[in-house]
């Protein structure tokens, strides 16, 4: 299956595009997690072409949850489906969320998607990839306002506490257990 659990290097790994959501939800998750002890890979700087990908092949598969941040842009990187279909591939637990965009955009029943795999050789590996994870039960979140926003913060502390759950199923270590359980406790997601 992917990594010897209880010796993986990290406890979640984000798969997002950078300009969507790096410096907005993908920030506050990975330091959210990072503060209350969770080891989390998240990719600091783009891959620009002619970069090896192998260090983030590596965190995929040594790694115990993966989460696509699925968003309007995330097709449109080759390296974003490239992620995505490695954690298809090594059978990795894949906890999605799909951040302004629906699972339809994800499924390719709406052109979003579809235009951009259009776009790129391997297509049919991708879109295998896109949909299997799509029937993963995940969580729809928008950057919206008001009653939405109230919405979001909801969705957000419960994808946080499933994240929590599962990565603690999986981890043997005491500690990285207290850790991910000191997680549910955090607030202020709502600064984004």
């Amino acid at each position: 299956m992917g990594s010897d659990i209880p010796g993986a290097e990290y406890q979640v790994f984000l798969s997002f595009r950078g300009p969507d959501t790096r410096q907005g939800f993908t920030d506050v998750l990975y330091h959210t997690m990072v503060d209350a002890g969770v080891r989390v890979f998240r990719d600091d700087e783009e891959i620009r072409p002619g970069e090896k990908i192998e260090e983030i092949l590596r965190a995929i598969n040594n790694s115990i949850v993966c989460i696509p941040i699925f968003s309007k842009r995330y097709a449109e990187s080759k390296w974003c489906l490239r992620e995505l279909a490695e954690m298809v591939e090594k059978k990795k637990k894949i906890m999605p969320v799909f951040y302004d965009v629906t699972p339809d955009d994800v499924k390719l029943k709406t052109p979003l998607y579809r235009e951009d795999l259009d776009k790129h050789g391997e297509k049919v590996k991708w879109e295998k990839a896109l949909k299997e994870v799509v029937e993963i039960s995940g969580w729809e979140l928008s950057n919206g306002t008001g009653h939405e926003k109230e919405n979001v913060e909801e969705k957000r502390e419960k994808a946080l506490k499933d994240v929590v759950e599962i990565s603690g199923r999986e981890s043997s270590n005491s500690k990285e257990e207290k850790a991910l359980t000191e997680v549910t406790k955090i607030k202020g997601w709502e600064s984004f």
